[in-house]
């Protein structure tokens, strides 16, 4: 099978076309002939950072980078009663460790995997998985998002944030998204209730105090939401697990927890995106899509910071 390697950490010219043998399964997982992959800011920094490469893959090398796919079921292992060969799936693969996503065939557990809605294309479950899932379990899982909250949704034109406003739509919440001027009617076209440009005013323009913060950024940007969140709020930030001490300081001054969270591999956050889907409640906005021979220009379009929703690669 056609893979893309990495031997060593560096520039998105480091990532390589290799043929490999097909993975053998285990007892509990399926073979996924994989038909799309998703693109995220986690793949890159791996990619161009040696301590993160490290920290995924001890030494070993070549690796597989990826965790996002959508495709169809070729094999199945003897555990393996909810899937069956011919079944069009989506899904995070063992997410945070090796996921070995950037191949025509990817082994995975069956538990991680949810049928793929018919009415989706496998492009758009491709970039509903990581992002989607990451979304879904800061506002459910870690703030406990409730109808009539109001939700502060950082980089909210990028692929978290993009989720993230449609699903605190769907919850009930008041939304508000930050972007540059230039994606305003894009995150009006999601539902947002208020669009504040980071570029001018920034966040100091909200009036009413927010219950929730989804945090893309860290750094400023999470010292400076503690003022706007409510005594008893919550910010989730899903960049760094080393909060710094001021900001833990400071939030806890204002009464306002915050809490660090690291999205997990979970196939009963799948299947609840994928009804989502399915109702056209959810929707992938797609940036660009790359064919996989051309995985380092995805990686460097990624790299951009420019991106608005997701970037696909097709096999």
């Amino acid at each position: 099978m056609e893979a893309i390697i990495l031997n060593e950490y560096g520039a998105a010219d480091n990532l390589q076309l290799a043929d490999l043998e097909k993975p053998q399964i285990k007892k509990d997982e399926v073979l996924v002939k994989v038909k799309a992959i998703s693109i995220n800011p986690v793949d890159v920094k791996s990619r161009a950072h040696d301590w993160i490469l490290s920290w995924l893959f001890g030494e070993e090398r070549p690796v597989i980078l990826g965790w996002d796919i959508s495709g169809v079921v070729v094999e199945k292992g003897t555990e393996v009663s909810d899937l069956v060969i011919g079944d069009e799936v989506f899904g995070m693969v063992n997410f945070f460790g090796k996921g070995n996503a950037y191949a025509e065939y990817v082994a995975v557990p069956a538990n991680q995997l949810a049928l793929k809605p018919t009415n989706v294309s496998h492009e758009e479950a491709a970039g509903a998985t990581l992002a989607a899932s990451t979304a879904y379990q800061a506002l459910v899982n870690v703030a406990k998002i409730k109808r009539g909250d109001r939700v502060l949704i950082h980089a909210a034109s990028g692929g978290v944030g993009h989720f993230a406003v449609q699903l605190a739509r769907y919850f009930g919440a008041y939304v508000i998204g930050t972007s540059s001027a230039k994606n305003k009617e894009f995150l009006l076209s999601l539902g947002v209730d208020e669009h504040i440009d980071y570029t001018g005013e920034g966040i100091a323009a909200i009036g009413e105090k927010v219950d929730i913060v989804i945090d893309t950024i860290a750094g400023d940007t999470l010292y400076k939401s503690i003022e706007v969140v409510r005594n008893g709020g919550i910010i989730v930030t899903l960049v760094s697990h080393d909060i710094p001490p001021s900001i833990l300081e400071k939030a806890k001054e204002h009464g306002v927890n915050v809490e660090f969270m690291m999205v997990a591999s979970s196939g009963e956050t799948m299947k609840e995106i994928a009804s989502l889907l399915y109702k056209g409640v959810v929707k992938s906005s797609i940036h660009k899509v790359f064919p996989f021979r051309e995985m380092s220009k995805a990686h460097a379009e990624v790299e951009t910071n420019r991106v608005v929703g997701k970037v696909i690669v097709t096999l």
